[in-house]
């Protein structure tokens, strides 16, 4: 057919509309954007919120000060639970007026530049650290005078429950000095490099201050000397002009045959006595953790008894199949096995928490286990390791155990998921230890257990304990609704409101709470739970690519709390730009059922990224402002790990990436890491067991547009990960993008560069415009 002029200009208007009209809907990104992106972000965020964070400071039994930011100022501000009151905890306005005296700049009331104090034994004067230098003053007179508050303190030290003595590290050794005239007293002698007492090293992390216990009597130290001795060493050097520095120090992988070992000793500091327990030495090993140093620098899964006779701690087996618990006689050494428990994939004591106890006033053990696919507590006997009853029972998790009453016999902890609603909510449960009646008789054990609500609020609680137990400050939230927190008995009777928060100037910064959505896993049955970010000025007849910020754990979850947050990330700042940012705690991650936690236990490579897929393709199919065909994915660490996993394993789903930090092989980490969520390394196939997570050898599948980061001085995951995945790039004629950022370690992805870069990465690569000029004003991390 010939075509006349007038119908050839209808026709290339008609084309000209269909291929100019998608790219139309999607509005040039500009500067403007950007600094909106940048008010979302958590400095910006933060100050808007109000009366949010009351975290309290329990002077005694009965008495518990917090730090309430209001928007007339600070104030510190005095609970008495007996009487139920509240008032300054302080002279605000007398102290503020000596400092400004003292110092000579003008300090204002609601403004006194402190975050912390202590009482003084009196109660009659406050004492604190202020611009490096130290306080005391009059709580009501408000007279100030400059102190040592303690001129023989350590940092690097750990003092002795009583505060007369600091133990600290000096050559490899154990040493103590006294805090009142600063002496120092050696405590051991035969210590040596790479096998020195309380020395604080996982390979991953590293400190000079030791790791110990100290016996309730502040007579004894229970500690260990660390054997280094054939461990491989990590090597990482500087960037700099001239010779560039080596770093250098004892770092086990999965390959090696020889990791850290833990020679158990007591410590008596009167008369420098050690006892060495009479066992093998431990793995390095903990049960919720991959180090043996708890973050007071404690030793991890190990307890005195109240009268300091008796000395209990679990052994736990180089895979973390195997846990074992065992007392000890602290003056003899004699070591007594009480009860073990094996599983076929890993165990754990607890969620974050180490939840088994030592009852010596009734010779038993409260011990924590999954072994029927929840997290449960369970009644032993202390001398013949014989199970005597279950505790708790049920389809949910008991998480974290606060408070054992031994002579109530009662038992106050955090749980999840016995509530209808969100199952990462935690609450405050309290149960007997002695189920009695109808109830001990009930067929079903969950029934026959009666376990009590004493924060009942549908919502995510925090809850701290008075030292008694018999107050509790409770702070609920959800991540739609701002905090609120009150003042509580033991029976669950609230007997004042403490807070509640203000946003309403985060709300007029244009500010919106996600949105919490639940779609099916993998399976089609097993209910994922995330929360989605849109733009602020969002329209709904729109296409948005949809962004995945990703953390696979297994230790934890793309989200890490269900309850409030003024800023996540910049999740909400990278939505701003044109996206819907989605996260989702995907099977493989904790809380929920252990079924649930170990689906991709020794196929790490997996990293939870079919629910991921299969949650974005139901959100997609719900929302037509999903554009479901332009896909992106982030994440730092385990998230960079995961995210690059995403571009190689699933190259016609994800087309952009931007990976951090990540520990792209296994082998190349740490080895408490891999050996216990991917098991010990072996021959498989023609390979090993490992082959199955490392993202090298899947490099070549490689489609659309990533971005790799590195610090090159990164003590966690040493930057060695990233380049075996550069490597094989290359190898594969792969176009890919790197930043290599020099001299930094495992935390800069919350650099104002990186930021940038990675936002501008998402803007280019998925909207495919060109990224605008920008600076940040004042937000994030800089050099």
């Amino acid at each position: 057919m010939k075509l006349n002029s007038s119908t050839s200009l209808v026709l290339v208007g008609l084309l000209f509309l269909l291929f100019t009209t998608p790219l139309q809907a999607q509005e040039q990104v500009s500067s403007e954007d950007y600094a909106r992106a940048e008010k979302f972000l958590y400095s910006n965020t933060a100050p808007l919120v109000y009366n949010a964070s009351i975290r309290p400071v329990w002077v005694d039994s009965k008495q518990f000060w917090f730090r309430d930011q209001s928007k007339e100022g600070t104030e510190f501000v005095l609970v008495n639970a007996d009487s139920e009151t509240r008032e300054p905890a302080f002279n605000h306005k007398k102290i503020a007026a000596s400092l400004s005296e003292l110092t000579g700049a003008e300090i204002k009331p609601n403004a006194i530049p402190i975050r912390s104090f202590g009482y003084s034994e009196d109660g009659k004067s406050i004492e604190f650290s202020m611009r490096g230098k130290d306080y005391i003053c009059n709580r009501e007179k408000g007279d100030c005078m400059e102190t040592e508050l303690n001129p023989h303190r350590d940092y690097a030290a750990i003092e002795s429950p009583d505060g007369k003595l600091a133990a600290f590290i000096q050559d490899h050794n154990l040493w103590v000095r006294d805090l009142e005239d600063g002496s120092v007293q050696q405590l051991t002698t035969d210590g040596i490099e790479d096998f020195g007492y309380a020395t604080n090293n996982a390979g991953w992390t590293k400190s000079t201050r030791p790791v110990l216990t100290w016996s309730p009597d502040s007579r004894m130290i229970a500690t260990f000397q660390h054997d280094a001795r054939g461990v491989g060493e990590m090597y990482m050097v500087s960037t700099n002009v001239g010779h560039p520095k080596l770093y250098q120090w004892k770092y086990p992988l999965p390959e090696d045959s020889v990791i850290f070992r833990i020679h158990r000793v007591v410590i008596h500091v009167e008369d420098a006595k050690t006892v060495r327990l009479d066992m093998e030495p431990d793995q390095h090993r903990s049960t919720i953790t991959d180090h043996i140093a708890l973050r007071d620098g404690s030793v991890s899964d190990l307890e005195w008894s109240a009268d300091s006779k008796h000395l209990a701690f679990v052994s736990s087996s180089r895979d973390h199949k195997s846990a074992t618990l065992r007392v000890a006689d602290p003056f003899s050494g004699k070591v007594r096995t009480v009860l073990n428990e094996t599983v076929d994939t890993f165990f754990e004591s607890g969620y974050n928490a180490i939840n088994w106890r030592v009852l010596r006033s009734s010779n038993e053990v409260l011990w924590y286990s999954q072994r029927y696919d929840w997290g449960h507590l369970y009644l032993y006997d202390l001398e013949t390791g014989e199970l005597k009853s279950e505790v708790t029972a049920g389809n949910w998790n008991v998480l974290n155990v606060l408070r054992v009453d031994e002579e109530s016999r009662e038992i106050y902890f955090m749980g999840a998921g016995k509530e209808d609603g969100n199952p990462y909510y935690q609450y405050l449960y309290r149960v007997s230890m002695d189920p009695s009646g109808e109830r001990q008789q009930a067929e079903d054990k969950a029934q026959r257990i009666q376990v009590d609500n004493l924060s009942p609020i549908n919502a995510n609680h925090s809850i701290s304990l008075s030292p008694d137990g018999n107050y509790f400050v409770d702070t609920y939230s959800t991540a739609q609704k701002a905090p609120a927190a009150r003042l509580l008995n033991l029976e669950g009777k609230e007997l004042m409101k403490l807070a509640e928060a203000d946003i309403s100037e985060l709300e007029a910064s244009g500010w919106i709470a996600p949105e919490s959505f639940t779609v099916k896993a993998r399976d089609g049955e097993t209910d994922i739970h995330g929360l989605m970010f849109k733009p602020s000025n969002f329209d709904p007849n729109k296409k948005y690519p949809i962004i995945n910020y990703i953390y696979p754990g297994p230790q934890s979850g793309s989200i890490f709390t269900y309850g409030f947050l003024a800023s996540r990330g910049d999740k909400q700042s990278i939505a701003e730009l044109g996206f819907i940012v989605v996260s989702m705690n995907a099977m493989g991650t904790p809380m929920r059922s252990k079924s649930f936690h170990t689906v991709y236990y020794g196929n790490m490579g997996d990293n939870g990224l079919p629910d991921q897929v299969a949650g974005m393709k139901q959100l997609a199919e719900r929302h037509a402002w999903i554009d479901i065909d332009r896909v992106g994915i982030y994440g730092h660490s385990g998230g960079g790990f995961a995210s690059t996993a995403a571009m190689f394993r699933y190259p016609d789903f994800f087309d952009v990436a931007v990976s951090g930090a990540g520990n792209h092989d296994n082998r190349n980490y740490e080895d408490d890491w891999g050996e216990k969520w991917q098991g010990l390394l072996g021959p498989e196939g023609e390979g090993t067991n490992y082959d199955n997570q490392a993202n090298q050898l899947v490099a070549k599948n490689l489609k659309g547009k990533l971005l790799l980061a590195h610090g090159t001085l990164d003590g966690n995951v040493p930057v060695y990960n990233t380049l075996l995945v550069v490597d094989a790039l290359i190898a594969a004629d792969k176009d890919f993008d790197l930043i290599l950022f020099p001299n930094r370690g495992h935390g800069f992805g919350n650099e104002t560069y990186m930021l940038r870069r990675r936002w501008d990465y998402f803007v280019e690569h998925l909207l495919g415009q060109e990224p605008p000029e920008f600076s940040f004003k004042a937000s994030g991390r800089r050099r």
